[in-house]
């Protein structure tokens, strides 16, 4: 090796270092510079919108449901409530495999198809980080086997919330209704806002009509979270407002004393107060538990009530439109005499059947021997249909309408609840609106005695017996009395609405019809004389038979060859005491055959009942 290489050039050695320092230094302060520009970014210039990105990621919105209001009867029985239930719950957004967790919780609780088909409708409408409900109402064993393992599983709760519960099982569940889980149709009718936590709402009855009143104020709770989404702790709180209570016109002993009194009969019965129009008892047999469709129906009991042939789900005391029968004969007797187309004395001689002029066709009379000279006054006690054909025809069909009509019938009473039906009240006019024919003289015949196109439902009947009891002021039926304003605790008190007015043109007619009425229950040969055994009190009355399908001219009626659902309805109409009325009533027992034997004891039983306790 030569001396030269063997030398150091130690001067181009140091240049070479110091360049490297240098372009190592330059490297750096642009590297310290970008980190510094960006922190001055973040710190300064953005800090706004980081920081409110930050406290998005640690402080979530809680929505706070609120309680329903409660449910009492006029005496402070609770028809309605809430308890405390389990609910098993989970955030989507805190699981990361939904499906799995799904497969695996079912090792400790079970759901069902319809749970799970629920749930995945509930977190489409849901906010994010919001729980979603899989199965409501676990039982103790559920829920502890659930809490020993909920570690296992991010995202899956276990919370405690009031539920709504009916004490009084299914007694007056037409008239209270229920609620159940909130679907998608119902979200299009309410606000989320509103709703945002609530899972149940109001589906039928007093519940959907008072939803507004009964579902109160939604509260909102922030909370700050980890990063998994678990609660740390509460930094702000605007507490929901509890619901509204009503309480009822329903009088629950009376209640259970008409639905006992049916016994295995299906219909309806609905008893007034005739001087404000308040509904002391609401029925429609059969009935069933609304508890049952709180949490979701199963859809075996489902289809076991939806298939049943005495149709337990149907509302019939607002729903139900049946043939008025002999009910309305007093209302055309009065009719008659108001128009002066009747009179007192005058008679109509009946021989079991009237014919028209120039007809061949008989319209029968129920007593097939006839009942020989018939007024008013007899006619009304004995329910002669011979004396009304007569009389109809002399009023006619318009006129008759135009009657009814004062006294609420082909109109809905507006009662505060949901499914009322109107009825139907025909005329001229209707007829040829309805089918493009002509009305004919048979049809004001038959529509004379309560047949026919004529349709009522029980609630209507007994309203325009409520206003008939009391010379025509009719009320506007309701059933709520007072509401109970949370949290303030004012009542507010319901007040009765006069819904419409009949002005007599002699009081004197009335008072004759009225008595006529009382005959029916008094009188030695009134259709209804079997319940004035032991009465304490005086009762005006009127039975009705409504056939259910027509009988040929060449046929007779015979009940015991009649299979059951053929049969005739059985209807009574009463207000009690006579001389100053405090209570209407209208049974309908569907296919009950008699008035008189089947329907006015049921009558009966809820005028004791109410009368007797209050005096």
């Amino acid at each position: 090796m030569s001396k030269r290489e063997q030398l150091k050039d130690d001067y181009l050695e140091n240049r070479l270092i110091r360049r490297r320092l240098v372009l190592s230094a330059i490297i750096t302060l642009f590297l310290l510079s970008l980190v510094l520009g960006r922190m001055y970014m973040l710190q300064i210039v953005d800090y706004e919108h980081f920081s409110t990105l930050s406290d998005s990621n640690r402080v979530r919105i809680k929505a706070l449901p609120p309680t329903r209001g409660l449910i009492f009867d006029r005496h402070g029985v609770v028809m309605a409530n809430n308890l405390p239930a389990y609910r098993l719950e989970i955030v989507r957004e805190q699981v990361e495999d939904l499906d799995t967790t799904l497969r695996q919780l079912q090792q400790y609780v079970e759901y069902t198809e319809q749970d799970l088909k629920r749930f995945k409708q509930s977190s489409l409408r849901r906010r994010p980080f919001e729980s979603i409900p899989l199965r409501l109402n676990l039982n103790d064993e559920e829920v502890a086997r659930l809490a020993v393992n909920l570690h296992r599983f991010e995202g899956v709760e276990i919370n405690a919330r009031l539920t709504r519960h009916y004490p009084q099982g299914e007694h007056a569940v037409h008239a209270l209704g229920y609620v159940g889980r909130i679907d998608v149709k119902d979200l299009g009718e309410v606000d989320e806002i509103d709703y945002a936590g609530s899972t149940h709402i109001g589906k039928l009855g007093l519940e959907k009509f008072y939803e507004d009143e009964l579902h109160g104020t939604v509260g909102v709770q922030q909370v700050e979270v980890n990063a998994k989404g678990r609660t740390l702790r509460v930094l702000n709180e605007s507490p929901p407002v509890q619901g509204n209570n009503l309480h009822l016109t329903i009088d629950s002993k009376l209640q259970k004393v008409a639905e006992e009194a049916f016994g295995e009969y299906t219909g309806s019965v609905v008893a007034i107060d005739p001087n404000n129009g308040e509904i002391l008892a609401l029925v429609s047999m059969p009935i069933f538990n609304p508890n049952l469709f709180v949490n979701g129906i199963s859809f075996s009991d489902y289809n076991k009530l939806r298939n049943s042939h005495r149709r337990p789900l149907f509302n019939r005391a607002l729903s139900g439109q049946y043939p008025p029968g002999s009910t309305t004969k007093p209302f055309y007797g009065l009719a008659g005499l108001e128009s002066a187309i009747a009179k007192k004395e005058q008679e109509t001689y009946c021989i079991g059947f009237y014919k028209l002029p120039n007809e061949e066709r008989r319209y029968r009379d129920w007593k097939k021997q006839g009942h020989g000279h018939m007024d008013l006054n007899n006619a009304i006690t004995q329910s002669c249909d011979v004396y009304f054909y007569d009389l109809a025809y002399r009023l006619g069909i318009d006129r008759m309408s135009e009657f009814l009509a004062q006294f609420g019938f082909g109109v809905k009473t507006g009662v505060d609840s949901t499914s009322e039906n109107d009825g139907l009240l025909p005329s001229r006019d209707w007829k040829k609106g309805h089918d493009g024919m002509p009305w004919f003289p048979g049809e004001t015949l038959i529509t004379g005695i309560g047949q026919g196109y004529l349709l009522v439902t029980p609630i209507q009947l007994a309203n325009s017996t409520a206003a008939f009891s009391v010379k025509g002021v009719r009320y506007q039926p309701h059933l709520v009395k007072s509401v109970e304003k949370i949290p303030e605790y004012n009542v507010i008190e319901f007040v009765s609405r006069e819904a419409g007015r009949y002005t007599l043109q002699r009081e004197q007619n009335w008072e004759h019809v009225h008595k006529a009425m009382v005959n029916v229950v008094h009188g030695l040969r009134g259709t209804a004389h079997r319940i004035s055994q032991g009465l304490q009190y005086q009762v005006a009355g009127k039975t009705g038979t409504a056939q259910v399908f027509e009988v040929a001219q060449d046929e007779e009626y015979d009940e015991e060859t009649v299979i059951e659902k053929l049969r005739d309805h059985a209807l009574f109409v009463s207000y009690a005491p006579a001389d100053k009325p405090q209570i209407a009533v209208a049974v309908i027992v569907e296919n009950g055959g008699h008035g008189s034997s089947v329907a006015a004891p049921i009558a009966r039983r809820i005028m004791d009942a109410y009368l007797l306790e209050k005096s």
